[in-house]
């Protein structure tokens, strides 16, 4: 089943952006050290995000508290790193709605707020039959009408370093990894409007910090693809053009990520295009030599995690680095990298472990090397 299966014309061409499905030559990716990091073995963890601030902090959140990849604990927690992810603070609950939490995201904007994402599913009453009596008083903490206000995408905001959050407010859209700062000072969100009849994908932004979004542009639908089929989006700033990659579910390039970009600040977007990558979803970074990397989930075998360069703003992408090649099976990915200051790049993502009952999130430190 689809992970997916349970959520409810352009300004320039997009064959201007020939990104080839054989892609260049790739560096190899130099492991440091891998390990895992999650701290509470018992649960399940699951879809994290890692982002770093401007002191060089790494800040990372996860869907937490989980007996399974679908079930009615999800919340999200909180971990911080002061020495480029060698340690990690205890877990810290930040959201914990009355149904299940999931895919969190965060982000440090450029005036120093940190702002968390998720969004919520009753995606697990279905496999409510046959389960025990934690999963019944964690269904029934609120009646029915409650638990359908509680679908949502949803944000809190820190303005004081992490320290106390604001209280859950909605935003149009979710994706994974949340929104990205623009030199502008915008922010931006390019995502997917859940519990909505149109279920609409494209791109929001916020002008004050994230207290409030605006729906800025749809994302076009390539011709004989359904939109709603799209999923799971993440956008990078590159050059003068800002990049989305899509999760893509349509029977063309079904499993594969596709790209569109904008040249106008996000007003408008080309056609979603193929960029012969196999995995999904994506997170974009962009390099302090410009260069950008996507990173994403390999769930073939051999099952891990990869990521690809890209040398000309997006128009290319390489072939792929292996990140992780072991694991045990389909449920992993979400990878997300940071570059720390020292120039090694950290990935963190999820996988449920050969032998183990519960997804942990693991952690790798590395190089590029040429």
């Amino acid at each position: 089943m689809k992970r997916r299966s349970f959520l409810s014309s352009s300004s320039f061409a997009a064959g201007a952006f020939l990104a080839g499905s054989s892609g260049w030559a790739a560096p190899v990716a130099k492991i440091s050290a891998t390990k895992v990091i999650s701290q509470l073995p018992d649960l399940y963890h699951g879809w994290p995000t890692l982002a770093q601030g401007k002191s060089g902090e790494l800040l990372l959140v996860c869907s937490g508290g989980r007996e399974a990849h679908v079930c009615p604990f999800g919340r999200t927690d909180f971990m911080r790193s002061s020495d480029g992810g060698e340690t990690w603070s205890f877990p810290r609950v930040v959201m914990d709605g009355p149904i299940d939490d999931r895919d969190a995201g965060v982000l440090e904007t450029a005036k120093g707020s940190i702002l968390i994402t998720n969004f919520t599913s009753l995606a697990y009453e279905p496999y409510m039959n046959g389960k025990g009596r934690s999963w019944q008083r964690a269904h029934q903490r609120v009646d029915s009408e409650e638990r359908r206000s509680a679908l949502g995408n949803w944000m809190i905001r820190s303005v004081d370093g992490g320290l106390t959050f604001s209280g859950r407010y909605r935003v149009p859209v979710n994706s994974p990894h949340g929104p990205v700062q623009l030199r502008d000072g915008r922010l931006l969100y390019a995502g997917k409007a859940l519990w909505t009849e149109e279920e609409k994908v494209g791109v929001c932004e916020s002008s004050d910090d994230g207290l409030s979004w605006q729906w800025l542009a749809d994302i076009p639908s390539r011709k004989g693809d359904d939109h709603r089929d799209y999923h799971e989006l993440h956008a990078v700033e590159a050059g003068d053009r800002l990049i989305v990659q899509i999760r893509n579910h349509n029977s063309d390039n079904a499993g594969e990520t596709l790209q569109c970009e904008s040249l106008d600040g996000g007003e408008s977007w080309s056609e979603p295009h193929p960029i012969g990558a196999w995995g999904l979803p994506s997170h974009l970074l962009r390099l302090r030599d410009g260069r950008l990397l996507m990173s994403y989930g390999y769930r073939r075998k051999p099952f891990g995690n990869q990521v690809r360069i890209s040398e000309d703003e997006g128009r290319r992408w390489s072939q792929p680095i292996t990140i992780s090649a072991d694991g045990s099976g389909h449920d992993l990915g979400y990878p997300s990298t940071v570059e720390r200051d020292d120039g090694k790049l950290v990935t963190v993502w999820y996988e449920k472990m050969t032998g183990s009952l519960r997804a942990v999130l693991r952690q790798a430190v590395w190089d590029l090397e040429i």
